[in-house]
């Protein structure tokens, strides 16, 4: 179960317009170790995806968790039954270079706003995109799970 102030911490970062625009948070607010800590559960995360572990994925995933991509938004259980798979076999097969992260903590809430580049051949078609990723997170007993996902992704020119 998700805390009831995810709804307005999601609506808090979609009016602020993402990471370019979100302030930092308050001195006291945010400890280094809080925001090193959202930056590993999404490494851990990628790192899962590449290495083929669906049950590490599915640790990660908070209760309730969201899925968006490519104008769908999918559940925890949709996305553990049928698209994870896929992004495995393409995570595995095509390298990506991340980009600068940052991070924001505010209390239990966190997000993480990051680019990358993806470049090899997956199922035959040469791929080579940027790509735009926004994952939302809640401490759930201690420990930082995904609670919100959001991918983009465009044709590198």
């Amino acid at each position: 179960m998700l805390p009831p102030r995810f709804g307005a911490f999601l609506l808090a970062v979609s009016v602020l317009g993402g990471a370019a625009a979100a302030p930092p948070a308050p001195a006291g607010q945010q400890a280094p170790s809080d925001s090193a800590a959202v930056a590993q559960a999404v490494g851990r995360f990628h790192a899962a995806l590449a290495a083929g572990d669906s049950a590490m994925v599915e640790s990660l995933l908070a209760p309730g968790a969201l899925i968006l991509e490519s104008g769908g938004v999918e559940t925890r259980e949709q996305y553990l039954g049928g698209h994870l798979r896929g992004d495995i076999a393409f995570a595995q097969a095509v390298p990506r270079q991340p980009g600068p992260q940052t991070v924001r903590v505010q209390g239990d809430l966190a997000y993480a706003a990051s680019t990358s580049v993806t470049q090899g051949e997956y199922r035959g078609r040469a791929i080579n995109s940027t790509g735009a990723e926004l994952m939302v997170l809640v401490r759930v007993g201690g420990t930082w799970k995904i609670a919100a996902v959001h991918w983009s992704s465009r044709t590198r020119r």
